[in-house]
């Protein structure tokens, strides 16, 4: 099955899913060798997955654990320019599914992922006030109030 990624014109339609693991008020979240920044477990739907299918996928493939889901936390719609090879200066619309996963005392995620430029991807657990940077923003204020909502953000950077 293909992701959906799909090139419209010269920009790119991504529809991708993200996991929230947090365990003792921290939140997993992946960098790479590439970037100074992190970022959401996660990655790309492929054609005919639902968006729970995808996160149990990509959690299992970047944590090496099969985590159960809680709930659909938010929905994101962010509009940015591409900054790995393969989207390098492509405008990137993307629609993502973030879902509040279940996380047990005994989670001890090992990540063996590489980024679909071949960047080796490496887990960390992150306070949400850190000063390291990491996407999406929202959920730096969000995760600090939880509630039983789901709730959309867009976010437009050109």
């Amino acid at each position: 099955m293909k992701d959906l990624c799909i090139n419209i014109d010269d920009g790119i339609l991504n529809i991708r899913v993200g996991a929230i693991i947090m365990k003792d008020g921290r939140l997993l979240l992946v960098s790479n060798e590439e970037h100074d920044y992190y970022y959401s477990v996660g990655g790309r739907i492929k054609f005919g997955e639902t968006a729970e299918q995808a996160v149990k996928r990509e959690v299992l493939e970047e944590t090496g654990t099969d985590l159960e889901i809680d709930r659909l936390g938010f929905i994101h719609e962010n509009f940015f320019v591409g900054d790995i090879s393969t989207n390098m200066g492509k405008k990137i619309y993307e629609i993502s599914f973030y879902f509040y996963m279940k996380v047990p005392e005994n989670f001890e995620p090992v990540c063996k992922s590489f980024t679909e430029d071949d960047a080796k991807e490496y887990l960390e657990w992150v306070e949400l006030d850190t000063e390291k940077i990491y996407y999406p923003e929202f959920l730096k204020t969000e995760l600090k109030n939880i509630t039983n909502d789901v709730k959309h953000f867009v976010t437009k950077d050109y």
